[in-house]
């Protein structure tokens, strides 16, 4: 794969479009949407090394994952196959923590490159297909698991589903998987709240789709109180992470063209802006020097765009 070669072609960008006064001062007006990386089949899970400069992200059905280096700007393939891999993210100790579809399991990648299982089954039947994934502070793993990736040949193998689309934590002490919620239809990205007393959790099956918010409980290992944060209305949310200021920047598309990209939320779920791609943003994550590049995997393509705001440490 080529590094891309597309520059922005004047400031401020108007792809990047404010809906609400307040978003205005989480841009930049001398930064502009750029094309890192092309070649993609479906770009997911992207994550940040800042200890080695690059960008990690899963090509889910052409079962890869591929890096894009930030000082020569070349993007390569660091793992094939990947076991259909989608969401990523690091640990505590920052090791890639994959959810892998055709596994069925969630996997952490140690510092020597050997690969340590942590969830497979839960009560003794098998996961469906491990979606997206989210580390806690207390180095608590929590990942959605809805059945996308064992419906059919694209992105895994098609199985038989042994347990409802749930929603598990993996304890950081003993490795026990426990189920904190199965009331989500197709529970898919999630991330927690810059105080982690919240967890948002994207409803990818309800019809219109919804971003739903849980109050942490029992002293952090549990949810309570499932409420709709907003529902999407004709956009898809997909994965999204959250700011310093508990803003929610969310993958979004389908739908008509003028959705592709993503949408910007207040914590109360009020709608702040857009940046517009041409294509559909399954996910992203913040990264650079100062956590304020936001990198953003869209079907075939990653982009990325400075910001003025960061996310948050270690999400």
């Amino acid at each position: 794969m080529h590094a891309a070669t597309d520059t922005p072609v004047r400031y401020p960008d108007p792809a990047v479009i404010a809906l609400d006064a307040r978003f205005h001062a989480l841009t930049l007006p001398l930064a502009a949407v750029e094309r890192l990386a092309r070649g993609c089949r479906w770009a997911e899970g992207p994550v940040w090394f800042g200890d080695r400069n690059c960008l990690l992200w899963s090509d889910v059905p052409n079962n890869r994952i591929m890096r894009w280096d930030a000082l020569t700007g070349q993007t390569h393939t660091i793992r094939e196959p990947s076991n259909y891999a989608n969401g990523n993210t690091r640990d505590r100790e920052g090791r890639l923590i994959s959810c892998e579809h055709l596994t069925r399991r969630v996997t952490r990648t140690e510092h020597d490159g050997r690969i340590t299982v942590l969830a497979e089954y839960y009560q003794g039947k098998r996961l469906n297909s491990p979606n997206d994934v989210v580390v806690k502070s207390d180095g608590s793993i929590w990942f959605t698991d809805p059945p996308f990736g064992i419906v059919g040949y694209y992105q895994g193998e098609k199985a038989e589903q042994q347990l409802p689309a749930a929603v598990y934590r993996i304890d950081p002490d003993s490795g026990k998987v426990t189920l904190v919620t199965d009331t989500v239809n197709g529970p898919n990205g999630l991330a927690f709240s810059p105080d982690e007393s919240k967890l948002y959790i994207v409803e990818s099956r309800a019809q219109p789709r919804n971003l739903l918010v849980f109050d942490v409980t029992a002293g952090g290992t549990a949810l309570a109180g499932q409420r709709v944060l907003f529902d999407a209305g004709e956009g898809t949310p997909d994965g999204f992470r959250v700011d310093i200021h508990g803003n929610l920047w969310c993958g979004w598309g389908m739908g008509t063209a003028e959705l592709d990209g993503v949408r910007v939320f207040s914590p109360q779920g009020q709608v702040l802006g857009q940046i517009a791609l041409p294509e559909r943003c399954a996910n992203l994550c913040f990264g650079g020097v100062n956590r304020n590049r936001l990198f953003m995997a869209s079907c075939t393509s990653i982009y990325s765009l400075f910001v003025n705001t960061q996310g948050i440490a270690g999400a």
